[in-house]
């Protein structure tokens, strides 16, 4: 097994090559003077089964092109089998058509992936379900539950809780929350009644007294989840925490969070941390690398990986 780290994901791939105890290979990777990527493999990899560690996101464009590049490196260097592990697939809400002439991203950068020579995928939380079936190779999507659901029960204390879906398009992956942790289910539904009207945020389910644990797969501009604790807040809850996989956190969101009355918001190492939300007193953070680190084990000795989704 070797074990690559590219540029976007260099801590996480440090914490699984800890984990397994497989040091990281040595790969030469550079920016030309005018942002072209380059990849150089400094080692044989001649036969052997390559898990390239890279998340495709901010900047996206320059660190998914790292990982074409990347794959057809070590494709003409003879790999056995090469493994891209992506555990934030940028472009993923980009997954069906939203209107008369615009595109299916997702499926475009599948292509992409598959043809760089990608053998096979390893990923953590999609945006949506249906984005595994873009790829004609083996993809594995981890789901993060089985190490957030430990921590929510370790922050709830025995209080009344109830998970709570930010839109509708994520009520499978709450329903899945509310399960593991035998709570009830509710649903933010939002619409905008006209166009430049603010929108109308309607609660599902009885929130009265509750610990309120809004779940997605990602967190962007924080927006969609300020405006589910006020209405939350609202409509009675005691509390709202959030926990959501991918900390995209682009412009603004840190300190909009912090400005919230959130009281606290929960992401995984999925994208490289940066120091402000390090540094920031509402958000905490998970790792994902022994889950990760322990599928990219059981891929490499062909065992199955389906325990690691109990």
């Amino acid at each position: 097994m070797k074990l690559i780290a590219g540029s976007a994901s260099k801590p996480l791939a440090q914490a699984i090559s800890k984990y397994l105890q497989v040091p990281l290979a040595d790969a030469y990777i550079r920016r030309f003077a005018d942002m072209e990527v380059f990849v150089e493999i400094n080692e044989n990899i001649r036969g052997e089964d390559v898990f390239y560690i890279q998340s495709t996101s901010y900047p996206a464009n320059d660190n998914l092109m790292e990982l074409l590049v990347a794959m057809d490196a070590l494709k003409r260097s003879s790999a056995r089998r090469i493994t891209a592990v992506i555990p934030y697939f940028g472009y993923a809400r980009q997954d069906r058509r939203t209107g008369s002439r615009t595109p299916i991203s997702a499926k475009l950068v599948a292509n992409l992936i598959t043809k760089a020579g990608a053998d096979r995928v390893l990923t953590l939380d999609l945006h949506a379900g249906q984005i595994q079936g873009f790829f004609d190779i083996p993809l594995d999507n981890l789901i993060a539950s089985p190490i957030m659901v430990p921590d929510i029960l370790k922050g709830i204390k025995g209080e009344d809780a109830m998970i709570v879906s930010p839109d509708v398009g994520g009520v499978v992956r709450a329903r899945a929350f509310a399960k593991r942790l035998n709570t009830e289910l509710a649903i933010i539904d939002k619409r905008r009644e006209k166009a430049g009207m603010s929108e109308v945020m309607n609660v599902i389910g009885d929130v009265e007294g509750k610990v309120c644990i809004l779940v997605d797969d990602m967190v962007d501009s924080g927006g969609t989840l300020c405006n589910a604790a006020d209405a939350l807040l609202k409509n009675g809850a005691k509390d709202v925490q959030a926990y959501i996989v991918h900390g995209v956190l682009s412009g603004g969101a840190v300190s909009r969070i912090e400005g919230s009355k959130i009281s606290k918001l929960v992401i995984t190492d999925s994208i490289s941390v940066p120091e402000n939300v390090r540094k920031s007193a509402k958000i905490e953070i998970l790792t994902i690398a022994e889950l990760m680190g322990e599928a990219i084990r059981r891929i490499s000795e062909e065992r199955s990986i389906s325990a690691l989704f109990a």
